[in-house]
């Protein structure tokens, strides 16, 4: 593993460990040339998913980009970015068990929405305005009426 500090290619792991949900290892390393430290994740690689989108093109499914999605709507909550990590483990294992290797954007989008709307009220609205397109006060008031409900 190339050292993201120096380049330097010999670097030593220090510690091994599974995750808390075993599905990947992470591994603690030390570069042998400046001596930082930094930490590695090993996962299985599964067949690639491809996530189509609305307009029907289809683009390999990045978990970045779920992950980002969460980060912006829970700006100035109180939600670790550990808690958004397992939330996206959790949507990539449900997505790799599928029948399918293709999903639409779509399902991913309510499979977000779903742990949101159990995680934090405020981020669940935050994501379902964008996710949801809304373009106006009706809408989002209509998405508030039905959290309140569903309570």
């Amino acid at each position: 593993m190339k050292c993201p500090y120096c380049s330097n290619p010999d670097t030593r792991v220090i510690d091994s460990r599974l995750t808390d949900s075993n599905d990947s290892v992470r591994r603690r390393r030390m570069c042998q040339k400046c001596g930082k430290r930094f930490t590695t994740y090993e996962r299985l690689e599964n067949q690639p998913i491809a996530v189509i989108k609305k307009d029907n093109t289809r683009q390999p499914f990045d978990r970045n980009k779920i992950l980002s999605g969460l980060i912006r709507a829970c700006i100035k909550r109180n939600i670790s970015t550990e808690v958004l990590s397992k939330i996206v483990d959790d949507i990539e294992n449900e997505i790799s068990n599928m029948p399918s290797n293709e999903i639409q954007s779509k399902e991913i989008g309510n499979l977000v929405l779903k742990r949101l709307k159990n995680l934090d009220k405020v981020a669940y609205i935050r994501f379902a305005s964008v996710y949801k397109q809304f373009d106006s006060i009706r809408q989002f008031t209509r998405e508030l009426s039905e959290l309140q409900k569903s309570k």
